[in-house]
């Protein structure tokens, strides 16, 4: 964060692990409180699926999940992005020729 820019801290509760604080921007509350109940749903979900492994083992399947997410969210965006890019350069050519024509 930048110097001077208003700072909120929140305290997050993530599992069965020890709560932490975080500085965040007042603009990021919303997007730290989704990302809280998302672990805290698979959390739900996996400590009774995985029942005999420990806090840590549960949580760092987890964080495997979400790091999986994050890269296959990226290999989409990147995808999307090289289509988005093709598409404007034939729209551009498009344009161009269209221009000639007139």
């Amino acid at each position: 964060m930048m110097a001077g820019e208003e700072k909120d801290t929140i305290t997050l509760h993530l599992g069965g692990v020890k709560e932490f604080k975080m500085t965040i921007k007042p603009s990021e509350r919303k997007i730290c409180q989704m990302a809280e109940e998302s672990v805290n749903k698979f959390w739900g979900a996996w400590k009774t699926r995985y029942d005999g492994l420990t806090s840590e083992e549960v949580m760092s399947r987890i964080a495997f999940q979400f790091a999986r997410f994050y890269i296959e969210a990226k290999m989409r965006n990147a995808e999307v992005n090289d289509a988005l890019e093709s598409f404007e350069e034939k729209l551009n050519e498009l344009l161009v020729k269209v221009k000639r024509e007139e």
